[in-house]
């Protein structure tokens, strides 16, 4: 049982972390421009969206007089519905995004964990309901859903590789993944299948560090995990990579096939490159903050 002592020590370091991890993904967000939010329909709304030509059953109230004096048919001026959308979150909080291969690299985790806020925090913005995957913070509008988030994405977890949340996902959603993917496959292909099945779409984002691409090590190395459950000591690194690359390689193919399956976009992005180019990629993915129909 962790200690009172030991707990607040960790609550404390856990807070610490937040108003830095919010300025950063605040500084993210405002470097992507926003246009009009939300998916558009007719509806009962404030704000005009387009003019129609009057049809079989409109009433003369909905007639735009000023409109349908500019020519011989009469219009009717629309208002939009705003339809906000749920969007679920799952950032990998194993101790392998712990993992950063100089002390010039951001760390994994610090990278996932500022893409995923900084996107929550456009899509509150825009009006819609963020959350997490799971049960311990359903979607919700609000400033204060992206200081929960914020406070949860500073957690870490104990195991090496944490699994995909899958549980509660709620139907028809949008959804963002951010992980290495280093763990087990089909914890993933449980994810992406339960989502398939309750018509969730998103993304997946794969993010690696520069050096887990190239594997640039030789001669006597000793492998880690970032956890201390798993150990490898080699004479000859350089042995190994070949077959590190290709086993590297089929899981990317088999996360870009799991996508394909589930109707989920894939993507790749290394901390060697700026974050706010995979946040751009995030928010393109998912249509610019729009569901895809």
């Amino acid at each position: 049982m962790t200690s009172p002592v030991a707990l607040r020590e960790k609550a404390e370091t856990q807070a610490a972390r937040l108003p830095a991890l919010l300025a950063r993904a605040e500084h993210l967000a405002g470097a992507v421009l926003l246009g009009d939010h939300g998916r558009r329909r007719a509806g009962m709304g404030d704000d005009f969206w387009q003019y129609r030509p009057a049809q079989l059953g409109d009433s003369r109230r909905m007639i735009d007089h000023r409109r349908s004096a500019m020519g011989d048919v009469q219009f009717v001026r629309e208002r939009e519905w705003q339809i906000a959308q749920s969007v679920i979150l799952w950032v990998d909080q194993g101790a392998s995004m712990n993992f950063a291969s100089t002390k010039d690299l951001t760390t994994k985790a610090e990278r996932a964990r500022v893409l995923a806020l900084a996107c929550a925090i456009l899509l509150v913005r825009g009006g819609e309901r963020v959350g997490l995957t799971g049960t311990r913070l359903p979607p919700r509008r609000g400033n204060m859903q992206v200081m929960r988030l914020a406070e949860m994405f500073s957690e870490d977890a104990d195991e090496d590789y944490a699994p995909p949340e899958h549980r509660a996902m709620v139907p028809h959603a949008r959804a963002l993944f951010i992980s290495d993917f280093m763990g087990d496959i089909e914890a993933v292909r449980t994810a992406l299948t339960k989502a398939a099945d309750r018509g969730v779409r998103g993304v997946l984002l794969h993010v690696l560090d520069p050096a887990e691409e190239a594997f640039p090590f030789r001669g006597r190395t000793v492998f880690q995990s970032m956890g201390g459950t798993l150990e490898h000591e080699t004479l000859k690194a350089s042995d190994l990579k070949d077959r590190y690359l290709e086993r590297l390689a089929e899981r990317k193919a088999e996360l870009q096939h799991l996508c394909s399956v589930a109707g989920w976009s894939y993507g790749l992005h290394h901390t060697d490159t700026s974050a706010q180019s995979g946040l751009l990629w995030i928010w393109r993915a998912l249509d610019g903050g729009r569901a895809r129909t």
